[in-house]
């Protein structure tokens, strides 16, 4: 992003401020990729696999786009000149939302080759979901300076927060 004078205009003095990892739009990627995962266990598909990477993929583009369109109107209504490069740097900034799906999605795309059946096959997309949330949540306060023992609660709080997801898909499935 370029910094800007208060007339809107680039200010050469400061260099450009580097794109960061958006680790709270990776957690909220993971645990929405895992409530879709959840959800579709019933799936009754005579392609039950190609159905769900498409709706893990199909979920994680829509709330990126969601939230792009979201932060976009936030500046708009701030009266903030909504340039190329501006939609551009959101586009980027939300992009942990929409890749938090990808890793779910190649698990239940490898799961035949694990000898899963589709029952098999939704369980370690959800494992993968989880551990993801729970490794983006880590990884992002490690990188803030966080203390150790405030890691390890949000962890477990992750943790938990994705067991009910777990319960839930169990609770579905009988």
């Amino acid at each position: 992003m370029t910094r800007r004078t208060p007339e809107g205009e680039p200010d050469a003095r400061r260099p450009p401020e580097p794109v960061r990892t958006n680790y709270v739009g990776a957690v909220y990627g993971s645990l929405l990729a895992a409530s879709v995962v959840a959800g579709a266990g019933t799936i009754g598909s005579p392609f039950p696999r190609i159905q769900l990477v498409v709706l893990l993929l199909a979920t994680g583009v829509v709330f990126w786009a969601a939230h792009v369109y979201a932060h976009l109107v936030g500046e708009s209504m701030v009266h903030r000149a909504l340039t190329r490069a501006e939609i551009s740097r959101v586009c980027a900034a939300e992009r942990p939302i929409l890749g938090a799906a990808v890793p779910p999605a190649a698990a239940v795309a490898i799961s035949p080759l694990l000898g899963l059946g589709f029952p098999g096959t939704a369980w370690l997309a959800l494992g993968v979901a989880v551990a993801e949330q729970v490794g983006w949540a880590s990884a992002g306060l490690v990188r803030a300076g966080t203390p150790l023992h405030r890691v390890v609660a949000a962890g477990v709080v992750n943790l938990l927060l994705g067991l009910v997801i777990v319960v839930v898909k169990a609770m579905l499935q009988h």
